[in-house]
């Protein structure tokens, strides 16, 4: 007749192993299995780290691209000056859900304190995920995040969803933390080790009031230009109408290539 193992007992999570970790420590390979499991409380999980691919020129390069991008201001890859770039790998706590109508979703937490709460957006890559080893140490933050409070921010984000936790794991990613100023501020970005990937939430934007100004110059020409055939119609019927619809299309050819080179010079300049 099996037995379960008391409640105060943990197991490893590939092989069902008995582990008895000293006091204080989080981070233990299965005698066993040699399995690398990470202990949160009297749970314990799997524990990977993802395999970098990027150094840090190429995360400077993948810097360089987003900031020359269309989310920033203009130029700002020639305008900001990075000052600090650091390597770590950053614990993210990994959940694999089973919907309500059967697809699998993965959704990552994460594991540490963090002033770019994007982070939760990070989608883990396809990339080489190997088992936690003692080298990764020197350069890996400590959790901080117990499981339960990840568990818990997963709920609070997914009220609706009726969801089965099929996996859970703590992955350490490999994360260039990028520090730069820009017009005399100081801002942060993430870039993903593995794939350039790069996050921030705080950032010079491009504005979009110039944008918004030109559209709306845009819609307020074309309506006006829309009202020729009615007032011409109202004013002497169909002969109106179509001066007016006559009128109309001449105008708007005139004008649309003026429009067009506004936003062109706007979009230059923003």
């Amino acid at each position: 007749m099996e037995t379960n193992p008391p409640e105060n007992v943990l197991t490893c999570t590939q092989c069902g192993g008995e582990l008895h970790p000293d006091e204080g420590q989080i981070f233990l390979t299965c005698p066993f299995c040699n399995s690398t499991v990470y202990i949160d409380k009297a749970r314990v999980v799997f524990h990977w780290y993802l395999v970098p691919t990027l150094d840090e020129a190429r995360a400077r390069g993948a810097l360089s691209r987003w900031m020359a991008g269309n989310q920033t201001v203009k130029d700002l890859d020639r305008k900001a000056s990075v000052t600090e770039v650091v390597f770590q790998f950053f614990p993210m706590w990994y959940f694999k859900q089973r919907l309500g109508n059967g697809r699998e979703e993965v959704s990552l937490m994460p594991g540490a304190a963090t002033a770019v709460s994007e982070i939760v957006h990070l989608r883990l890559p396809a990339g080489d995920l190997r088992k936690y080893n003692q080298e990764v140490d020197l350069q890996a933050v400590t959790p901080t995040v117990p499981l339960q409070a990840a568990l818990s921010w997963l709920g609070a984000g997914q009220p609706d969803k009726a969801n089965e936790i099929i996996e859970q794991a703590l992955v350490h990613i490999p994360l260039f933390v990028v520090k730069y100023t820009y017009q005399g501020k100081f801002y942060t970005a993430l870039v993903e080790g593995a794939t350039g990937e790069v996050i921030a939430n705080i950032f010079p934007a491009k504005a979009e009031a110039p944008y918004q100004v030109v559209g709306g110059l845009a819609a307020l020409v074309f309506l006006c230009l829309a009202l020729f055939p009615v007032i011409g119609g109202l004013s002497n019927g169909s002969a109106g109408a179509l001066a007016g619809f006559g009128l109309c299309a001449t105008a708007g050819i005139l004008l649309a290539p003026v429009l067009f080179a506004l936003a062109a010079w706007v979009a230059a300049k923003v």
